[in-house]
């Protein structure tokens, strides 16, 4: 990464902060790192103490003539506004000058969810074929936990715990345990008995691919795509539509917004602070009561 010499060494101190504290993803550290190459190639200043508001202003307005989108604009910003917040810690800076610039207006809606008669309609199919019983068990398993399609491609045999919950890795390996509905569960141990059909030896992986190691993100959302079709949805269907749908329907019955995100994952440190209160049995009572393939025994 091109800086300038003296700028290097907070920002190599600062990385190392987001992988051995954060613990971040090698790839979402390779993300900053290519933002601050960028954002030091904007900058004139010499020190970081020397930052400053219209500094921050400059990088973004730098983006602006460079064609990046307000989201990807929004994106500096925040990578600012963290590296400033932590330079106030370490007293190189006395206040953030990122936090007192506005992040362009992005725009763009969320994702349209699926109704519930829609989901239904998806989900409901019979199919005794080896790969139609695994992809039930994926569309499933995703809609009732509301998981990250990187989440479900890392399940392994052991996710699934023995009380029925699913323990799944979340975003910067922030684990969690998740209630898992009853349909869910019936889909996922009608795989289970015939799994052993593409697995070998040892194989960890809780989903398989006809090639008998574990099923790729491209092949899980192109699989998820057919059988959108096959069900005759007037609409593309992802993992992350199927994430959005859960969370949406949840808010819609429950109205606990704490719950939810606690159920998504949102486990960056703002947000972890507010939702470790809550515990595992109101969230399985949130989820129990709302979620519409549920139906857990009580």
């Amino acid at each position: 990464m091109i800086a300038q010499p003296s700028l290097q060494p907070l920002l190599d101190k600062y990385f190392d902060y987001l992988k051995y504290e954060r613990n971040l993803a090698a790839k979402s550290i390779e993300n900053y790192q290519r933002q601050f190459a960028s954002i030091c190639q904007t900058l004139s200043i010499s020190t970081w103490s020397a930052l400053s508001v219209e500094h921050v202003r400059q990088v973004l307005n730098h983006a602006r003539r460079q064609g990046l989108s307000p989201r990807s604009i929004a994106l500096r910003l925040s990578a600012l506004r963290g590296y400033c917040a932590y330079l106030v810690e370490l007293e190189v800076l006395s206040s953030n000058p990122a936090k007192a610039v506005q992040a362009p207006k992005q725009g763009k809606p969320l994702p349209k969810q699926l109704n519930v008669d829609e989901m239904h309609q998806l989900l409901d199919f019979d199919d005794d074929t080896l790969l139609a019983i695994r992809d039930k068990a994926m569309l499933e398993l995703t809609y009732s936990c509301g998981l990250r399609l990187a989440e479900l491609a890392d399940l392994n045999l052991n996710s699934l715990q023995d009380d029925g919950q699913l323990r799944v890795m979340g975003k910067g390996s922030k684990e969690r345990l998740l209630p898992v509905g009853k349909k869910a569960l019936t889909c996922v141990g009608q795989w289970l008995k015939v799994r052993g059909e593409l697995a070998d030896g040892n194989e960890p992986a809780l989903f398989l691919s006809k090639h008998r190691r574990r099923i790729s993100h491209r092949q899980i959302a192109k699989r998820m795509q057919l059988w959108a079709k096959q069900q005759h949805l007037d609409q593309d269907i992802n993992p992350h539509k199927l994430r959005h749908s859960f969370a949406t329907h949840i808010l819609e019955s429950s109205g606990d917004l704490r719950g939810v995100q606690e159920l998504l994952g949102h486990a960056n440190l703002s947000t972890t602070q507010v939702y470790t209160h809550l515990n595992f049995q109101h969230l399985a009572s949130v989820y129990d009561t709302a979620h519409p393939r549920a139906k857990r025994r009580k």
